[in-house]
């Protein structure tokens, strides 16, 4: 399975790119030409009625309707209509079974043998890409569905179109697990397109969770403006501001470069129009701002001279930005530990791992982790944190933070969240160096509830510093969900 979906151009104006499909049609066959199907069985096309003897028997070889009815596919043999399908110098020629078609959907039923059914033989649909509609027609005879991330956008417009609900359900299905940042603001776009609401808020749950990620990304660039309005309308995007400002100039340098315009300041400012106003300068900090906005010249000179008054004045001016950070997302804690304990047996690191394996019943992004520190007063840990999946690393960090001699537990972050996937074990380990003697928990628990989601413990293997379910050190998972 791809994991990459790539933007490309579906009628009407709508975004989406799809490369040609990975099944191929087959020839039409001369007359009392011999037909091999999938099985490698010889079937006998029909050319007459004294050709009878010869072309019978094939169906004894296919012992259920389904079999086939799944011979039939894309097969001339008493093929009643043909479609002429994909834009102008690119189409391919369809046979099909017009029976077949109206069975399986509504829409081919009326245009086939309703009340303005035209009797046609050869049927156009520009609109759709020849690779979808052959996976839909192949889902219409057998029940079969094969779908591949660079098909599966137009797939569902087709199913969309005419009205093959399974089908749709199935792509949207896809779609979801396809799902990550880089693609997540490309599936927002097109979610809204067909009207999948469920997709659109797991979109929405990576591109907050994920800001940075999915802002950073080349499909962000590729979302017409519309997109782009609702995204910074954001209140919970999880990213600081600055670097919404920076990827907003990203977009609009494709922009201009989408509608034949140099890559200006003037040039992407316009592009940009009062999407420009949604980026929530005043947020930034001085520093942030000096550095990256007031020197862009997107912004007019009274624009930046503005803002440097609004940061330093007491009377400060008015500004066509909006004022308030972003609120972001709250991160949320699971402790495992009922209680915890220092001195009886002490905790001590020497260039040991900490490490414990833990599973989700819903899909969550881990931010970091929630550490004891020291039990001897203030002190200064450094440590490496890592994420793994079936030993392959996800995510990892070396950094410090400071314990002030209690019990709580002091968070350290991963670079970035990292999408957790429901039912699979991942192991979180930690390698702490700093003052020997700690907290540590006890009462470990195998279950535990957090809002929605139910984490499940289980010890790791690469725990060599004593840490288990029962006790030890990793007391908190930080995630976002």
């Amino acid at each position: 399975m791809a994991a990459e979906l790539f933007p490309t151009s579906l009628p009407h104006g709508n975004e989406v790119e799809v490369k040609k499909s990975f099944i191929q049609p087959s020839e039409p066959e001369p007359p009392a030409s011999n037909h091999v199907n999938d099985s490698g069985d010889s079937v006998q096309h029909i050319v007459n009625n004294n050709d009878r003897e010869e072309r019978d028997g094939w169906q004894d070889a296919q012992p259920t309707l389904r079999e086939r009815n799944a011979l039939m596919f894309n097969n001339e043999q008493m093929a009643d209509v043909h479609f002429i399908v994909g834009p102008p110098g690119e189409t391919q020629r369809v046979p099909a079974h017009k029976y077949v078609l109206a069975v399986g959907s509504s829409v081919f039923g009326a245009m086939f043998y309703g009340d303005l059914a035209e009797g046609q033989s050869e049927i156009h649909i520009p609109d759709v890409e020849p690779g979808a509609f052959l996976i839909l027609l192949k889902y219409m005879y057998s029940d079969e569905i094969e779908l591949e991330a660079d098909t599966v956008l137009a797939t569902l417009y087709a199913a969309k179109k005419y009205i093959v609900p399974a089908l749709a359900k199935a792509c949207v299905a896809f779609l979801e697990t396809s799902l990550e940042a880089r693609n997540a603001c490309v599936l927002l776009s097109q979610s809204q397109l067909f009207e999948e609401p469920e997709l659109t808020q797991r979109c929405w749950e990576v591109i907050d969770a994920q800001a940075e990620l999915a802002l950073r990304s080349e499909g962000f660039c590729e979302i017409d403006l519309p997109t782009l309005e609702i995204i910074l309308h954001r209140e919970s995007l999880n990213i600081r501001e600055v670097q919404i400002f920076h990827a907003v100039l990203r977009w609009a340098a494709a922009e201009c470069r989408r509608q034949g315009l140099a890559v200006t300041p003037g040039n992407q400012r316009v592009v940009l129009g009062k999407a420009l106003y949604l980026v929530r300068i005043p947020s930034m900090t001085l520093q942030e701002f000096a550095d990256g906005a007031a020197q862009s010249d997107v912004l007019t000179l009274k624009e930046t001279h503005d803002v440097f008054l609004w940061f330093t004045a007491s009377n400060k001016p008015r500004l066509e930005f909006p004022l308030v950070k972003r609120a972001g997302l709250a991160p949320q804690r699971c402790h495992r530990f009922q209680s915890s304990a220092y001195r009886s047996n002490q905790w001590r690191y020497r260039g040991r791992c900490d490490s414990i394996q833990f599973a989700v019943d819903r899909r969550i992004f881990m931010a970091g982790l929630g550490l004891y520190g020291s039990s001897g007063g203030k002190a200064e840990y450094t440590v490496k944190i890592e994420l793994k999946r079936q030993g392959t690393v996800l995510a990892q960090n070396l950094t410090k933070f400071l314990s002030d001699g209690s019990s709580s537990t002091f968070p350290v972050w991963f670079e970035h969240p990292v999408q957790v996937e429901q039912d699979t074990f991942y192991t979180v380990s930690a390698v702490l160096d700093g003052n020997e003697l700690s907290y540590f928990g006890q009462e470990g628990m195998t279950e535990v509830q957090c809002g929605k989601v139910t984490f499940q413990f289980q010890c790791s293997s690469d725990s060599t510093n004593g840490t288990g379910v029962q006790g030890g050190q990793i007391p908190e998972l930080v995630f976002y969900c």
